[in-house]
C-alpha cells in the first residue's frame, strides 16, 4: 500500500464508493490493507508531507477513513499507556470485575492449625471457621481536550499527534497515584492499614540500611495466619521514593554485607554475600512524596509479598472490556450543503471545535495487612 500512487491513496479506491459497516470491514483482509496505509499516511503527515495531508483531508470525506483513524489513535494511545509500566502492578493483584457495582472479596479462616492428638474413644474437637470481607468499586475517569479547526491547519496535526501521548500518560499516572493512596497517607505509611495491632509497623520507624532492612526481613516473616501458624513468603518487593533509590540500590548492588556478629565481642563483624540482592525487587514510586505530602514523603519505605504468595496485600481492578483507556472523537454535528460523509475532522458546526475525549476505568482497595511491613524513617 506503501507504493500507491497519490491519485489512487484514496480510501475509495480500497473500499468501494460506498463503505461498509464498522463491524463487517474489521473482519476484512481489505481493512488489515487500509489499516496499514492509513498508518503510513498518517506518518507522511505527521513528517509534514504536504501531499499527504492533501489526501488525508480528502479522505476524511469518506466513510471508512474514520473508523480507521480512531483505530489508529487507539493504537497510539496504548502504545503510549504501555510506554513505562507502573511499577505497582509487581506487588498488586491485578483482576477484571464485570460491572460498576461494589465487588465484595470473601476470605474464610481457620481449621489449618496443626491437629490435636485424639485419644482411644474420645471425640474429634472441634474447629470453626472465620470470615473477613473486602469490598471496592470501580470508578470511571477521563477528560477531553477542545482545540480549533485553525489549529489543527496551523500546526500540521502536531497537536493531534501529541493527544494520545498526553492521554496515556495520563492514564498512567492515574492508576499509580490510585494505587499509591491505598498505602501511603499524608504522613506515610497509611494510618489506617499500618497499625501496631497489625504488627506491620517496622519497630522504631527506622530509615532506610541493612540493619533496617533485617529488621523488615524478620518482622513479616513472624506474621502468622489465624491459627498461629506461619505464612511462609518467599519474594519481596521494596518500595521507596526517589529520595531513597540511591540508598536502596547501593545496599542491594554490594556484594557483601557486614553486620555485627551475634552475639560476638563489641565491633566484630561478620562479612557475607549480599543475599538481600535476592530476595528483594526495588520499586522507585514517585507518587510517594505528593501524597505524603504533610511529613515523612522523602523517608517512608515499604515491603511487600509478592502477590502471589497467598493473599496480596493491595488489590487493582479494570472494568471487562475496558482494561485500558479509550480514545474518542465527537461525532461532527455539521453537514456539507453537497452531501457526502460528515467530516469529524471539519469540527461542529457552530464553532469549528474538535474535541477529544480518554475514558478509563479503574479501582481498587488495601486486602491483608499481614503482607506487608512499612516504615516512615522518622526513627521514632
Amino acid at each position: 500500500m506503501d507504493s500507491m500512487r497519490a491519485e489512487e491513496a484514496s480510501l475509495e479506491k480500497l473500499y468501494g464508493k460506498e463503505g461498509k459497516s464498522a463491524r463487517s470491514i474489521r473482519n476484512t483482509p481489505k481493512y488489515a490493507e487500509g489499516l496499514k496505509f492509513t498508518q503510513g499516511l498518517m506518518k507522511r503527515v505527521f513528517d509534514g508531507d504536504y501531499r499527504a495531508w492533501g489526501q488525508f483531508r480528502e479522505a476524511m470525506t469518506t466513510d471508512d477513513f474514520p473508523l480507521l483513524f480512531g483505530d489508529i489513535l487507539d493504537r497510539m494511545l496504548l502504545g503510549a499507556y504501555m510506554e513505562t509500566p507502573q511499577v505497582y502492578r509487581a506487588y498488586t493483584k491485578i483482576e477484571t470485575v464485570r460491572d460498576f457495582r461494589n465487588v465484595k472479596r470473601f476470605t474464610v479462616d481457620g481449621a489449618e492449625s496443626v491437629l490435636s492428638e485424639v485419644a482411644e474413644q474420645e471425640e474429634y474437637p472441634e474447629s470453626s471457621l472465620g470470615e473477613a470481607k473486602y469490598e471496592y468499586a470501580v470508578r470511571k475517569y477521563g477528560r477531553r481536550i477542545p482545540f480549533s479547526w485553525e489549529t489543527m491547519i496551523n500546526d500540521d496535526l502536531n497537536a493531534l499527534k501529541d493527544i494520545p501521548a498526553r492521554f496515556g500518560r495520563a492514564a498512567r499516572r492515574s492508576e499509580q497515584k490510585f494505587a499509591t493512596q491505598l498505602y501511603c497517607d499524608a504522613n506515610g505509611p497509611h494510618a489506617s492499614n499500618y497499625t501496631v495491632g497489625n504488627k506491620n509497623i517496622i519497630s522504631g520507624n527506622p530509615d532506610l540500611a541493612i540493619d533496617a532492612l533485617q529488621a523488615a526481613f524478620t518482622q513479616i516473616a513472624a506474621q502468622v495466619d489465624a491459627d498461629g501458624e506461619p505464612i511462609a513468603i518467599d519474594q519481596l518487593h521494596l518500595v521507596v521514593p526517589p529520595a531513597l533509590e540511591v540508598t536502596a540500590m547501593n545496599i542491594l548492588n554490594g556484594t557483601q554485607l557486614r553486620l555485627t556478629a551475634a552475639g560476638g565481642a563489641s565491633g566484630q563483624e561478620l562479612v557475607t554475600a549480599n543475599w538481600m540482592r535476592n530476595r528483594l525487587q526495588l520499586h522507585v514510586d514517585y507518587y510517594i512524596p505528593i501524597v505524603a505530602s504533610s511529613a515523612n514523603g522523602n523517608t517512608s519505605w515499604w515491603m511487600f509479598a509478592s502477590p502471589q504468595a497467598g493473599r496480596p496485600s493491595v488489590t487493582m481492578g479494570f472494568l471487562a472490556g475496558h482494561l485500558t483507556p479509550e480514545i474518542f472523537i465527537k461525532s461532527p454535528n455539521a453537514q456539507r450543503v453537497g452531501g457526502g460523509s460528515a467530516d469529524p475532522m471539519g469540527g461542529d458546526f457552530d464553532t469549528d471545535s474538535i474535541q477529544y475525549k480518554v475514558r478509563h476505568v479503574f479501582g481498587g482497595t488495601f486486602m491483608d495487612p499481614k503482607m506487608t511491613v512499612a516504615s516512615n524513617g522518622s526513627n521514632t
